[in-house]
């Protein structure tokens, strides 16, 4: 999520006029939801709220505002044949010019969204953590990576925070609840003992380890061994990434892990607010 955090601080550095434009309220089906915010300059936009018409109409009012040709801080727009989108909802847009205070409020917002975004945590940085973390950039996700080796962590996206420890099986116990876990080091022995440690926490949304079935076959007898459960070994997605897609190429892989990760994240935030 860095990425985008940075992308929005070079837009508003560089556009010295800007409205903020927010989903202020939804009713019935909606492209987004409430909450949703876009950036629009006299030439230029940041993020989105939906697309289509709705936006268009969004974009238009902004400029206007800007221009001094329109005054209204609010919209409330049907999503229907009225406008030519087929939703079938309501949406209420407000919009606010990025004065000093308006830019305060706005960086506030950021950091409380940024703050409250679940964790995932990338065990190794290898081709497929590279991958991971360069998947993970874009979404509402903070990505801590963890090597043993400096080399490795060094190629690793600058969009994820940084970890160097000899010991990586020692940080999970103080990983948030509600994170996610991937396994993928160099080491089939350091994979086991980071396993080990997260599989006993009920309170994560994932944990899964990159390999095979003869890998989780090695694993579940060592693990049984280690003391765990078939409880706790059902916890474990081994492999990541799912059977729909054979392709084992790093980027795949990511694709597909960071999609499972996103429904265990979404599940697990369900779950807990229900």
């Amino acid at each position: 999520m860095k990425y985008v955090v940075g992308s929005l601080q070079a837009f508003l550095a560089r556009e010295a006029q800007i409205v903020w434009i927010e989903v202020a309220e939804t009713r019935g089906s909606t492209p987004r939801e409430t909450g949703a915010f876009m950036l629009v300059s006299p030439t230029d936009s940041h993020g989105t709220i939906g697309g289509g018409q709705m936006e268009h109409m969004a974009t238009d009012h902004a400029r206007n505002l800007l221009a001094g040709m329109a005054t209204e801080t609010h919209l409330d727009i049907p999503l229907g044949p009225e406008i030519g989108q087929c939703c079938g909802g309501r949406v209420v847009l407000s919009f606010r010019t990025l004065d000093t205070p308006a830019r305060g409020d706005l960086d506030a917002m950021l950091e409380a969204r940024v703050n409250g975004f679940p964790e995932v945590w990338l065990f190794g940085g290898g081709h497929v953590g590279r991958a991971l973390a360069d998947a993970l950039v874009l979404l509402p996700v903070r990505t801590i990576a963890v090597e043993t080796r400096r080399t490795e962590l060094d190629l690793m996206s600058s969009g994820a925070s940084h970890r160097l420890t000899a010991m990586p099986e020692s940080l999970v116990r103080d990983i948030a609840p509600g994170s996610a876990v991937i396994i993928l080091t160099h080491d089939h022995a350091l994979d086991f003992l980071i396993a080990r440690e997260a599989l006993p926490r009920t309170d994560l949304a994932y944990t899964g380890m990159i390999g095979s079935k003869t890998k989780r076959a090695t694993f579940a007898s060592w693990a049984r061994d280690e003391g765990l459960d078939d409880t706790a070994l059902s916890r474990l997605v081994l492999p990541i990434g799912g059977k729909t897609v054979s392709d084992k190429r790093p980027a795949v892989i990511a694709a597909m892990t960071a999609a499972e990760v996103l429904v265990a994240l979404d599940a697990y935030r369900r779950s807990a607010g229900s």
